[in-house]
């Protein structure tokens, strides 16, 4: 039966510390057997540290198609009675441009009328389903046509062959 040892927080990092810091002379390995800890334990640790560390970096600078709705909104609240230095400055820190809240600013507003959108986006779905039907029809009558103009290339032929023997 397996023993399940539990490891302090501070002994989490210290070994990923160890680990990070180690030379190109040791291993992964060396560090779980200098610590006397499971090789897949330290892996796991490993690979938890940087998600966490991800995402901590992900949360600092965001990219602007990265926003949620939300916080959208909040900045166009945040930003509506700013101008000039003052604008420049508050999209610096965040890591946009004034033209993407502009851009945010339509967006919004067309999304006003929903119902409408709602509707629209199902006729464009439809008439996306019938241009792709259509197509797909075209397509099989070019392969019928060629076919048929083909047959009749070597009817022709055929005829040519035999002299005109055959009606």
């Amino acid at each position: 039966m397996k023993k399940y040892t539990r490891y302090s927080e501070d002994f989490k990092e210290q070994a990923l510390a160890k680990v990070y810091s180690r030379g190109n002379e040791q291993s992964i390995q060396g560090v779980a057997d200098g610590l006397n800890i499971n090789l897949q334990t330290l892996k796991k640790w490993m690979k938890k540290s940087e998600l966490d560390s991800s995402i901590t970096i992900k949360s600092k600078s965001k990219r602007p198609q990265d926003w949620r709705p939300e916080e959208r909104l909040a900045a166009l609240q945040k930003t509506y009675c700013l101008n000039g230095e003052d604008l420049n400055a508050w999209c610096r820190e965040r890591g946009v441009f004034v033209h993407q809240l502009e851009q945010w600013k339509t967006d919004f507003c067309s999304h006003l009328g929903s119902d409408e959108n709602r509707e629209e986006a199902r006729t464009l779905r439809t008439l996306k389903a019938e241009n792709h039907r259509l197509e797909h029809e075209l397509l099989r009558k070019d392969k019928a046509l060629a076919e048929a103009a083909a047959l009749l290339v070597l009817q022709k032929k055929f005829r040519a062959l035999l002299g005109g023997e055959v009606e």
